[in-house]
């Protein structure tokens, strides 16, 4: 039987776990953690708060060993919060770009098929839970629910028995009773509760029935997944796993390396022959649809149409790939037909009921925008896998040679002027060196009178110099030598004596 939906787990290497779900033989979705990761998404702790800004309406707490969080009042409960106030707190938002965790005091606990919130009194049932399963699954959780508790019924709730629902909420009461009693016991700030691992919790909240084959490659974590299959069994067919095995690492035996690295470019095509350009920013991510290659079959409606409901459905699969959140801008190709329209936003919104991040779609801008939001859960996967550009600094570009060139010569001048000394040395980025070693090198030496040396040196920042030395000819030829003795293959560009 192929697979239609598959999780591949790479946590051979303890410094880094990876989890991969594949549908249709491709890249859906993609998890990492890796073990200096400093806060996760549903930790809770015993912070202290550090200062109140009632400008900004929060507060910002000490989560202890460094850790730094952020609270907005309004997730407090109605408690008073003030400074040096010992607060118990959950993570729900990881921290990332410099920016602390966001936290709140509305604690909730997830189970295989119930969410446990303490101080609550609401009882829930998932969204995407069906219509005919959902009143019986509320009756059940009314009848379960303890006082002082909140009770959410999951989606892997969907055709469960009472009994089971029973045994998973008790299971969620005995932890609390751990966090509660760790909370009287533990100082100020301090850890009480850290969630499952990653493979744990793909597994806990991902509906059995939905997946086919699970495939790791580590044989203790093969006999936990069996473990977890066998604690909570599935209502429908049970998922095949089976253990990777060979020289070969399993992301990159399965293609899955390759999806990855495409996941991390700026532009994806499709299969039409059209093509998107994702851009993030602080602020939102923009997406653009472009025809590209794709020509239709002459009628231009239908053409733009076919495209942009191509383009939609890629768009939903590269917002879950690429675990972006926030605010969505989509310039789709201007669709003037209201029908048309609103085929477009109804098949978006279908394409984000089942995501695992709630979605709104919003729909169409006075000037042709589609607008939707996505909530933001984790790192995305340019976060996790990139850092910023330490040329451009994440502009996306960097100074013209020429620029550096003309910066130089400026400061060339003022070492002149300042001292008269008959040689310079000067290091810089191999690529810099060589356009003024070719452009401008004969001409500066003979406007300044004075010997240049130019070094290369490849580990230096695109747009930065410095004046290693300067002095008599002799003095600064001498300098070359030791450094071209001490460093193997080190270029040096000088004008020709003669």
């Amino acid at each position: 039987m192929i697979c239609d939906r598959k999780i591949f787990a790479n946590v051979i290497d303890p410094e880094e776990t990876r989890v991969a779900i594949v549908e249709g033989g491709r890249l859906n979705e993609i998890f990492v953690e890796r073990m200096w990761d400093r806060q996760r998404s549903g930790e809770i702790y015993k912070a202290r708060v550090d200062s109140v800004i009632p400008g900004m309406n929060a507060a910002f707490l000490n989560l202890g060993e460094g850790r730094n969080a952020f609270l907005y009042l309004e997730d407090a409960r109605g408690t008073e919060v003030r400074q040096n106030l010992d607060l118990l707190v959950q993570v729900t938002k990881t921290a990332r770009k410099g920016k602390g965790a966001r936290v709140t005091t509305r604690i909730s606990l997830p189970g295989r098929f119930l969410v446990l919130v303490p101080g609550g009194h609401e009882t829930g049932v998932s969204r995407r839970v069906s219509e005919e399963q959902r009143e019986r699954l509320r009756g059940y959780a009314r009848a379960i629910r303890p006082d002082g508790f909140g009770i959410i019924v999951r989606t892997a709730a969907e055709g469960v028995d009472q009994d089971i629902l029973e045994e998973d909420l008790e299971n969620l009461l005995h932890i609390w009773d751990g966090i509660s009693r760790m909370a009287r016991e533990q100082d100020a700030p301090c850890l009480l509760y850290q969630d499952l691992g990653l493979v744990g919790r793909i597994l806990r909240d991902e509906p059995f029935g939905a997946v086919d084959e699970i495939i790791v490659d580590s044989e203790e974590e093969y006999r936990n997944v069996l473990a977890f299959l066998e604690r909570f069994p599935s209502n429908g067919s049970t998922p095949e796993v089976n253990l990777h095995r060979g020289n070969i690492p399993i992301l990159e035996f399965y293609g899955i390396e390759k999806d990855l690295e495409s996941a991390l470019e700026r532009k994806v095509w499709l299969g039409s022959g059209a093509y998107l350009v994702i851009d993030q920013t602080e602020a939102l991510t923009v997406i653009d649809v472009n025809t590209g290659k794709f020509t239709g079959d002459g009628d231009p409606r239908s053409t733009i149409l076919r495209t942009n409901l191509e383009s939609a459905r890629e768009v939903a699969r590269q917002l879950r790939l690429r675990a972006l959140g926030g605010i969505v801008v989509v310039d789709f190709i201007d669709m003037e037909d209201e029908e048309d329209q609103r085929e477009l936003l109804d098949t978006l919104r279908e394409l984000f009921r089942n995501d695992r991040s709630r979605a709104r779609v919003f729909g169409v801008t006075p000037l042709g925008l589609v607008e939707l939001t996505r909530k933001r859960a984790r790192s995305d996967i340019r976060a996790s896998f990139t850092r910023g550009c330490p040329f451009c600094g994440g502009t996306g570009g960097v100074p013209r040679e020429e620029s550096i060139a003309m910066s130089l010569k400026r400061f060339i001048r003022k070492v002149v002027l300042s001292g008269r000394p008959e040689a310079l040395l000067i290091e810089l980025h191999p690529t810099v060196a060589s356009f003024v070693a070719d452009s401008f090198l004969p001409l500066w030496e003979e406007e300044f009178g004075t010997r240049l040396f130019l070094r290369q040196v490849p580990d230096s920042s695109w747009d930065k110099y410095r004046l290693e030395t300067q002095g008599s000819l002799k003095q600064v030829e001498h300098r070359i030598d030791l450094l071209e003795k001490r460093v193997a293959g080190s270029v040096v560009h000088r004008t020709d004596p003669s």
